[in-house]
């Protein structure tokens, strides 16, 4: 399936304890790039976070933001005798070095059940958990939606491609008909030109056989047939990624995109340098056209 890069997704829970809000937003980018902007009290969750969120994208300058609030249940805890006296004692020992160090408030005491975060990590992270996995499936869901976007544009803009490469499929034969008229009226003009009686100096068999000869070498020249047979299966082969059937679409499409339409460009230049009408090369300008309008929408897709 197509999926953009570009999306945002968001998620709040609330539970006795506190409230905790999560925001996933995306931007593109070659590699996948995550920042967490976390609460140094909440950072024992970022190894669940990071991992939630790779398991859902695969490219994109992603950025988690999470906040939280506490209850005041929370904040009435029993302190944790055993630390209290601990730290007491530390506090002690560095008084005897700096005699003014300030004592901790009330609030920075360690309390029972609570890391050393303050926050405790039983309750804090399923809540993590549940809050994070909302606002990725909200994330996924709009990513898969521009996503959708984006292949019906390119595919809207594959079928103009496909209708160009059949009408220069058509108009083939019919200039080489157009080059060959012309090379008839050329060798008539030079042999009348050269003496009135120049037709009775070469036998008609003679003269159909170099116009023949000339045609053939013309149509050789600008002979497309295997630059179209190359543009229509690589438009198949966008048609199977855009439709989530290519065998690769599960690890990322848009890298693949990328080279597709490199591929694609390269046998629209070649068209373009083979064309032998205006019509010819006006259909290879709008094929380099198209490509590149496709080229810089697959730049947003994972």
């Amino acid at each position: 399936m197509i999926r953009s890069m570009t999306a945002f997704g968001a998620s709040r829970l609330e539970a006795q304890q506190g409230a905790l809000s999560i925001e996933v937003r995306s931007v593109n980018n070659r590699f996948l790039d995550l920042n967490l902007r976390i609460p140094e009290d909440l950072r024992f969750v970022e190894g669940l976070v990071r991992d939630l969120v790779s398991r859902h994208a695969l490219r994109g300058k992603i950025e988690v933001r999470l906040n939280y609030s506490v209850s005041g249940q929370d904040t009435l805890r029993p302190f944790d005798e055993q630390a209290v006296r601990t730290l007491a004692e530390q506090l002690a020992w560095a008084r005897r070095q700096i005699p003014d160090l300030p004592a901790p408030s009330l609030a920075e005491l360690p309390r029972q059940g609570l890391t050393q975060h303050g926050l405790d990590a039983d309750t804090w992270l399923p809540l993590c958990q549940q809050a994070c996995t909302q606002a990725l499936t909200e994330f996924q869901t709009a990513r898969e939606r521009e996503g959708a976007r984006l292949a019906a544009a390119m595919q809207a803009m594959a079928n103009e491609i496909s209708t160009i490469v059949d009408q220069v499929e058509v108009d083939l034969p019919a200039l080489v008909q157009q080059h060959q008229d012309k090379i008839a009226l050329r060798l008539r003009d030079a042999l009348l030109a050269a003496s009135p009686d120049g037709f009775a100096a070469i036998s008609g068999a003679e003269l159909t056989a170099r116009i023949a000869q000339e045609a053939s070498l013309f149509g050789l020249r600008v002979d497309v047939a295997e630059e179209l047979t190359r543009l229509r299966s690589h438009l198949q082969e966008l048609h199977d990624i855009l439709a989530g059937t290519h065998p690769a679409a599960a690890r990322g499409s848009g890298k693949r995109l990328d080279f597709l339409f490199q591929e694609m460009n390269r046998e629209a230049n070649t068209l373009g340098s083979k064309a032998a009408a205006l019509t010819v090369t006006q259909a290879a300008i709008d094929l380099k056209l198209l490509i590149e309008q496709m080229r810089e929408q697959a730049q947003n897709i994972e």
